[in-house]
């Protein structure tokens, strides 16, 4: 088993840069990739990055490319979304997930274990 908890959240303003984080327990962190995802209401869970499991790969969705910097200590068993320039459209729970399969987790959102979510509310 692998727990992951998420942190960082909260209402933030537009252009804000914070940092969530996800702190894992469990079986060996650095074995999985891993990724964020996120879910505004009304909407389907969609991918917003990816990184490998050694922390050499990393993939992002369009619309946060270029904003959003995702991360890994496995030392520390700890994942982050560096998040920059947000605006409200960026408003969702956000979840990190651990996978074994980069590609499933990447493509399909295939993952084997999900944190509970935070949310980030994006003011104007």
């Amino acid at each position: 088993q692998v727990q992951l908890v998420e942190s960082g959240g909260g209402l933030v303003q537009a252009g804000d840069s914070p940092r969530l984080s996800c702190a894992t327990s469990g079986r060996d962190f650095s074995a999985y990739s891993m990724g964020w995802f996120r879910q505004a209401p009304g909407q389907v869970r969609e991918f917003v990055a990816a990184i490998s499991s050694n922390g050499f790969v990393t993939s992002y969705a369009d619309s946060v490319k270029g904003r959003f910097t995702i991360s890994r200590d496995n030392a520390k068993n700890m994942l982050y979304l560096q998040m920059a320039s947000l605006k409200p459209g960026d408003t969702a729970a956000y979840y990190c997930a651990a996978a074994l399969n980069y590609a499933l987790l990447r493509n399909g959102a295939r993952a084997d274990y999900w944190g509970q979510g935070t949310q980030v509310t994006v003011s104007s």
